[in-house]
């Protein structure tokens, strides 16, 4: 047993395919998706009650299951604000991306499948934020790659998600194999994968080549996930061919977890005052940034246009964490979850795009706001919290980032992520444009509005970018107090020390 709303994933995966096969032979081809949304809906219930445990217990809870050949603690979970924060972000977005598919995917085969690998999907991402140690993590993040890559190439009869799905599994597989490689040098060195035997083993043990190495591999192999150019080029290939809602999951939620593994890592394992890895994260995000950037001004594919736009954003990201404060941390998370709200939000209306007109073509799409004028106001909105467009929430967390970098005397990294940001503005206000102004370029004839399941996903999204936008404060708490949780070493490490003494 691992918590509650963990728990409660698991039951709905392995309950899932008995429910489709009790749908296949009712005739009722919707008992699958209605049952993965009740599962999404009960464990994301389940997560005030874990928040409250949290805070009852000092900002942290430990659930330990020792194995003899593993000690100390080397299998648990250690759960406190930071693993809140990002759970709850993967729940609600894997919540709102199943309510989307009951319609959007009516027509594919193999759904029971499909909602399957979603719950799969997020239960990996949980496990990853509420992992205690490197084994535990390691098996969820496997858990969470594997059913990803499945369901990137879901739509197996058509060559591109294949090809797609066969690029993410080689460059993910290399990712997750240059981990390993780090924890079996950790490992070697301190006997332990647990985390907080790590962080006192490391913090009092002399700078090596084997300890950089180990840095440098744990950066490089949660970077390609979390999509760090130039580890960042089977992002636009697996956006553009998944599902349009499996590409929302992936650019909302699944890179978000390659920059949370970083965030805990780094700030944990690797003292910053001890291996001074801040300058070299910030050229990592600056490059970043600016691949992103050029190369989404190249984009006729309106999802890879996205999935560039996505490099781009966390390379904000890892721009924050390189700052090391707790105003640049706090502006991170608070990115972390608008990016994920916006990105959704972008991925979704464009599926409806390719739900009516079946083109992800730009020039194509020109003038579609005359046949879908909500679907393409709720982008609009979408668009301007991602360029940045104050009263939204995308300029919030942006210009915390910018202002904790000016306050770290980071001029010259700032000026630049601020260039990045104008960037962004030009191509999102350029979409806005095509969408909206153009004239249309084609025959849209019996093209008509989303169908309403899916407006409603849309609507509840670009409210939330409106809402985090006007309104920021309690979401600037929630994400402050992870922060706090991150950058508070000494209490993760006393929670499974004090509780193995």
């Amino acid at each position: 047993m691992f918590t509650f709303a963990l728990d409660a994933l698991f039951f709905f995966i392995v309950i899932t395919p008995l429910v489709g096969l009790l749908g296949r032979k009712i005739g009722f081809r919707r008992f699958p998706p209605i049952f993965a949304t009740v599962g999404f809906m009960v464990s994301l219930a389940f997560l005030p009650l874990l928040y409250n445990q949290v805070l009852d217990n000092g900002g942290i809870i430990m659930i330990t299951s020792e194995l003899l050949f593993m000690r100390p603690i080397a299998v648990c979970l250690e759960i406190d604000m930071l693993s809140i924060f990002m759970t709850a972000i993967f729940l609600f977005i894997g919540l709102m991306t199943c309510i989307y598919s009951i319609r959007f995917m009516e027509h594919d085969t193999g759904l029971v499948e499909y909602y399957t690998l979603l719950l799969i999907t997020v239960a990996g991402m949980v496990g990853v934020s509420f992992a205690g140690d490197f084994f535990t993590l390691f098996i969820f993040w496997e858990i969470m790659c594997i059913s990803s890559y499945a369901l990137v190439a879901f739509r197996k009869g058509k060559w591109e998600p294949i090809e797609a799905g066969f690029k993410y599994l080689i460059m993910g597989s290399a990712g997750s194999i240059t981990v390993l490689y780090a924890m079996s040098l950790l490992y070697g060195m301190t006997g332990t994968l647990n985390f907080a035997y790590l962080s006192t083993t490391l913090s009092s043990t002399s700078n090596n080549i084997w300890l950089y190495l180990a840095l440098t591999l744990i950066i490089v192999g949660f970077g390609v996930v979390a999509s760090i150019a130039p580890f960042h080029t089977w992002l636009p290939d697996a956006h553009a061919a998944a599902p349009s809602p499996i590409s929302a999951l992936l650019s909302g939620i699944v890179i978000k977890t390659g920059a949370y593994a970083l965030i805990r890592c780094l700030l944990l394992l690797f003292i910053p005052e001890q291996f001074a890895w801040q300058s070299v994260l910030a050229i990592f995000a600056i490059f970043t940034m600016f691949v992103g950037n050029f190369m989404a001004l190249l984009q006729k594919d309106i999802k890879r246009l996205l999935a560039f736009s996505s490099v781009v954003n966390m390379g904000y990201i890892i721009f924050a964490l390189s700052i090391r404060t707790e105003q640049g941390l706090t502006g991170g998370l608070f990115h972390i979850m608008n990016h994920a709200v916006i990105k959704a939000l972008l991925f979704l209306c464009v599926g409806s795009f390719i739900y009516r007109t079946e083109t992800r073509n730009l020039e194509k799409l020109t003038g579609i706001g005359r046949k879908m004028p909500v679907t393409t106001a709720l982008f609009a909105i979408g668009a301007l919290a991602a360029a940045g467009f104050p009263g939204l929430n995308g300029f919030m967390s942006e210009i915390m980032i910018v202002i904790a970098g000016i306050d770290v005397g980071w001029y010259i990294p700032t000026a630049l992520m601020l260039l990045n940001i104008l960037f962004s503005v030009a191509y999102y206000l350029l979409l806005i444009h095509t969408f909206i102004i153009k004239k249309p370029t084609m025959n849209y004839e019996g093209v008509k509005e989303s169908p309403k399941s899916m407006l409603v996903i849309m609507v509840i999204l670009a409210t939330l970018c409106v809402v985090i936008g006007v309104y920021p404060a309690p979401f600037i708490n929630f994400a402050n107090a992870a922060a706090k949780a991150a950058l508070n070493i000494q209490a993760y490490i006393e929670a499974v020390i004090g509780a193995s003494m």
